[in-house]
């Protein structure tokens, strides 16, 4: 049996890291690789993606359900629901091919602590950049995504593969730096997390299916996916409560410490 304080702790990560802009990839990665714990294995990082992708889809249920009547018959062509679920489809194209193509590279020789080291700093400065643009705009109201921002964005969201980039962080800095505001942003980015982690969990599965030996007891799995859920669920409504509020900054100095710490232990290591 895998130690529970650890089974708790990585799911809480994963909850707390998924939507924030700061690389749940990277948060994961580093207890392995600062205090040399064991892999979990497939089993759990499914079990914490559905807690994650159950959390998204109830905060988001009444979007959600505006988007798919879009696709509903006798609907009038071309509504902006329709088109928006496109938008979506659109966005994803990039990292599902990234994904295909380049991962094996990704999990050999992009995983070590001086690249996400680096990714969290330089990434932390573009979203730095992005939301200093952002403070300059006014309106609070969401605004519809262009096609060719949705390509854009997804091109972006493909860096994210690389552990310390952010899936969010990437995404929401995109949108920023192609002229929408932060509300806009943070929404597009949190509903474009629904195709990715269904892919990931996916993809995982099969790889589990294939000949994976690692088990982990359904009790420990199942308080993974709950407290992964519970903790995404409170993060999404903490964010984008606060975003207004507080901005980004606070994520751009978390990151820019955080990477500044990495390369303090790889310089003394």
């Amino acid at each position: 049996m895998h130690d529970w304080w650890q089974i708790v702790l990585l799911a809480l990560i994963q909850g707390l890291s998924e939507f924030l802009p700061v690389s749940s990839s990277a948060h994961l990665v580093l207890p392995a690789q600062l205090f040399g714990w064991v892999d979990q294995g497939l089993q759990f990082d499914v079990a914490v993606h559905m807690g994650t992708l159950i959390a998204v889809l109830v905060y988001f249920r009444d979007d959600l359900v505006g988007l798919l009547t879009g696709l509903l018959p006798g609907r009038v062509a071309g509504q902006p629901a329709e088109a928006e679920i496109w938008k979506f489809a659109v966005a994803t194209v990039p990292a599902v091919l990234a994904g295909l193509l380049l991962n094996d590279i990704i999990a050999n020789e992009l995983r070590g602590l001086s690249v996400i080291a680096t990714t969290t700093l330089v990434f932390g400065l573009f979203l730095g950049v992005a939301a200093w643009q952002s403070r300059a705009r006014d309106s609070h109201a969401i605004q519809s995504i262009s096609w060719r921002d949705a390509l854009l964005i997804g091109l972006a969201q493909a860096l994210a593969l690389v552990p310390g980039v952010s899936r969010s962080g990437v995404t929401i800095t995109a949108a920023l730096m192609l002229g929408y505001n932060a509300g806009t942003a943070a929404r597009f980015s949190f509903l474009l997390s629904i195709p990715i982690i269904l892919g990931a969990m996916v993809f995982m599965s099969a790889a589990w299916l294939g000949g994976e030996s690692q088990t982990v007891p359904l009790l420990q799995l199942l308080v993974a996916m709950v407290v992964a859920g519970a903790s995404a669920y409170a993060t999404i409504a903490l964010f984008l409560g606060l975003l207004d509020r507080i901005g980004l900054m606070p994520f751009v100095i978390y990151r820019l410490v955080l990477g500044g710490a990495l390369l303090l232990v790889i310089f003394l290591a």
